[in-house]
């Protein structure tokens, strides 16, 4: 008696077929995700600004900052890091900024809302960790700016 090969073969060849998709279109995906996530909340505090500051007045009780400049660092913060991390640009510092921002989020103002949060960070943290791939101004950038290292200086 033969043993069955485990998994079947086209369900290796699925498999085979996924595991070559390179990680820089995949992470485009987080980075989607991410600038999803954080710019339609940007967005929605703009479209009312005086819902977002009676908010922050009434509701988020952000530590330390007065309401009103807790709401314009908020929205600032949620439209260009989620911005930055579309484009790729500065995107691990950016993130570490938005996992502030969740963290203060979770601590002080909505303490149950973790599932939400821990899938933000799901995404996020392979952005953080391994860079936003290829397919960015970072990576561009580094790029340009390991060819200029590298380039003869002329005397």
């Amino acid at each position: 008696m033969t043993n069955p090969v485990f998994p079947p073969a086209p369900i290796q060849r699925v498999i085979t077929a996924l595991d070559r998709i390179p990680f820089s279109v995949l992470i485009l995906f987080a980075r989607g995700a991410t600038f999803s996530v954080f710019m339609r909340s940007g967005l929605s505090k703009l479209s009312d600004w005086n819902s977002t500051l009676m908010l922050f007045h009434d509701e988020y009780k952000v530590p330390l900052l007065p309401p009103d400049i807790a709401a314009y660092i908020a929205a600032g913060m949620e439209l260009t890091l989620s911005t930055l991390v579309l484009v790729g640009l500065f995107s691990r510092l950016s993130v570490l900024g938005l996992f502030g921002m969740i963290a203060v989020i979770q601590i002080f103002v909505y303490p149950t809302a973790w599932p939400d949060h821990i899938q933000w960070i799901g995404f996020m943290i392979f952005i953080l960790c391994r860079g936003p791939g290829a397919f960015s101004l970072d990576a561009l950038i580094g790029g340009w700016l390991r060819g200029r290292a590298a380039a003869p200086v002329a005397a």
